[in-house]
């Protein structure tokens, strides 16, 4: 049991303290007769008078000072609070719709900031204080609604950032008379051009990039060359879309509402090689699980008679000797089950003459029954010996990672994505890359983890950073991320699954084409992990997502019917057939379908790959 996700409250406990009244400086000064020599020097050390700070908090004059990110806000006659204008900002993807302006203030000082809102999941609150950064937000203001909070600045602060923002995947939100009240200080300046930019470990479509915050600055901007790539609101940022074994050169400048500051020193980065690619297959490919090592209800289905519609074959299961040695067997059913299984040569030899047609052969590790746990690097080194030893002997083109139940699992304190520090993640992603690296770019690397591992970790990772939620949600993503440039296909499992909650902060249930066009929109857009908007999981390529889905209501609960498999892609691919569901894009390069399993098919009278054959992509 996972508990229910817990909103930033901000400081909203804090009371506010009494405001420092011209009338109290003028009786100080007044008290007594006084030189004039101490009259000024009285005048030269007072405190400054408390003002109004925040630049067009009504937005009478437009976005006038205010920044919004991805140019997400513009400004409405209607609704309004007061004045004739208010600010309407748009989430989109992982984009909450962030405003905001950067004031100078005076050190070691007192501060309210309140503003009017509505919409849910409205917050407001201000950064860069020197002391402890508030905020306070609404999940729900049907009207107008005040939110206010006060923060006291840092002994060396002279500015700090007032904000607003949203929520992944919500409507848009208002926003009006936002108030900054305080002493005040000098004018906003252009803030310096951002020094110590640096690059991390570069893939080959991506890399990740860092550099010293600035002071006074709401957002950066990175470019390269005379392009601007992408956009920050923190001190990093995440390019994406690059070439493999290409050298680029990156600058960043930093923003806010004063204007846009130089660039910095630029950062020299070659992408690796790479090899992920498509594995050579069709541009919409249907992918579906073999039952190799056993019957189920279904029947055994001889390689050999496996139909030309699937194009990827995983061979279901290579299964571990126990659940922590990392040592996979594979073999074909017994007979004493499959009375009609083929012989091992017979099975080679058909391999061979399903990738001589095009096709690809995978031996697929896990399953509901093969728990694999690699929490050693000894267990890690037997999967690399035990899973290559099975390629080389069945001729096959890759491997498939199936790992459910409780094979893997986040440790405490594990709370980033992008570094995971568990030894059954870390040996996992470091055995798949050596197995890679032993193959080359033409190893056809698929995953099938359920979306408990995977779209659940938009609102739990692990078991959070209080504890007590179950450590196993969320804990796919590392691996993918670690993986995604040597990944072929992800096929998330949209079946057997519980509801989901997509981008729009909605639950979906499985079985219909708005489960599967929300789960698949999470990947192709990305979404910040457990709510985190300084962790976001970058989008996979729209080629590298396969749908899972049953082929029969026999083979698992979630059966999709054939009109609303259709819907799906209609939506994801065409942006047409949508329903209630507005995906933030549209993606004809969608890789296609998998499917447990092609015996579940084939015992269904071929209804699924018979579709998805007869399914017009464009």
């Amino acid at each position: 049991m996972v508990r229910a996700r817990v909103g930033t409250t901000g400081s909203s406990r804090a009371r506010r303290r009494a405001r420092t009244r011209l009338g109290r400086l003028l009786a100080a000064t007044t008290a007594a007769a006084l030189t004039v020599t101490a009259l000024v020097t009285s005048a030269t050390t007072a405190r400054a008078a408390d003002a109004e700070l925040a630049v067009n908090g009504g937005f009478e004059a437009g976005l006038s000072n205010w920044t919004c990110s991805a140019n997400t806000g513009t400004t409405v006659a209607t609704p309004v609070r007061t004045g004739a204008a208010a600010l309407k900002a748009t989430p989109a993807g992982s984009d909450n719709a962030r405003c905001s302006q950067t004031v100078n203030v005076q050190p070691g000082s007192q501060y309210s900031l309140s503003g009017w809102v509505q919409g849910g999941y409205v917050y407001l609150g201000v950064t860069g204080t020197g002391t402890t950064d508030v905020s306070t937000w609404t999940p729900a203001a049907a009207s107008w609604q005040k939110l206010t909070t006060t923060f006291r600045t840092g002994p060396a602060t002279t500015s700090v950032t007032l904000y607003t923002h949203g929520w992944y995947g919500t409507p848009a939100y208002h926003a009006d008379d936002i108030s900054l009240f305080g002493p005040s200080g000098g004018p906003v300046t252009v803030p310096t051009a951002p020094t110590g930019l640096t690059a991390g470990s570069p893939a080959s479509t991506s890399v990740p990039l860092a550099w010293n915050p600035v002071s006074g600055a709401t957002g950066y901007h990175v470019y390269r060359g005379a392009d601007r790539v992408a956009s920050s609101a923190s001190a990093s940022a995440y390019v994406t879309g690059l070439t493999p074994a290409t050298t680029y050169d990156f600058e960043v400048t930093a923003v806010n509402s004063a204007g846009e500051s130089p660039r910095s020193a630029a950062v020299r980065v070659t992408t690796t090689s790479g090899g992920g690619g498509d594995g050579g297959l069709p541009p919409h490919a249907l992918v579906g699980y073999l039952h190799t090592s056993f019957a189920n209800g279904s029947g055994y289905t001889r390689m050999a008679d496996v139909p030309d519609s699937w194009d990827v074959i995983n061979l279901a299961f290579g299964e571990p000797t126990s659940v922590t040695s990392g040592d996979i067997r594979f073999s074909l059913c017994p007979v004493t089950e499959c009375p009609n299984v083929e012989s091992v040569a017979d099975f080679k030899t058909a391999v061979k003459a399903k990738q001589a047609a095009g096709k690809k052969v995978l031996i697929s590790i896990g399953g509901q029954n093969g728990q694999v746990q690699l929490g050693s690097t000894a267990a890690r080194d037997a999967f690399v010996t035990s899973v290559s030893r099975i390629i080389d002997e069945y001729g096959l083109d890759g491997l498939d990672i199936d790992f459910e139940g409780h094979s893997l699992s986040l440790n405490t304190g594990d709370t980033d994505f992008r570094a995971p520090t568990t030894p059954v993640i870390v040996n996992l992603i470091s055995a798949v890359k050596t197995l890679k690296a032993r193959y080359g770019a033409k190893f056809v690397l698929t995953m099938a983890p359920e979306t408990f591992f995977v779209q659940l970790g938009y609102q739990f990772y692990g078991s959070g950073p209080w504890g007590g939620q179950d450590p196993r949600a969320g804990s796919y993503l590392p691996v993918i991320h670690a993986l995604r440039d040597d990944l072929t296909l992800l096929h998330v499992q949209h079946y057997n699954s519980g509801p989901i909650m997509g981008l729009d902060n909605q639950y979906h249930t499985m079985g219909n084409a708005d489960f599967h066009i929300a789960m698949s929109d999470m990947l192709l857009t990305g979404f910040p992990v457990a709510g985190n908007t300084a962790r976001v999981f970058p989008p996979l390529r729209p080629e590298q997502l396969a749908i899972g889905m049953p082929a029969s209501t026999q083979a698992g609960n979630g059966h999709t019917p054939p009109g609303e498999v259709n819907k799906a892609l209609d939506c994801l691919t065409k942006r047409v057939n949508c329903g209630s569901y507005q995906t933030h894009g549209t993606w004809p390069a969608l890789r296609g379908l998998m499917s447990w399993s092609i015996n579940w098919d084939r015992f269904n009278q071929f209804e699924f790959s018979r579709n998805f054959d007869a399914y017009r992509w464009s």
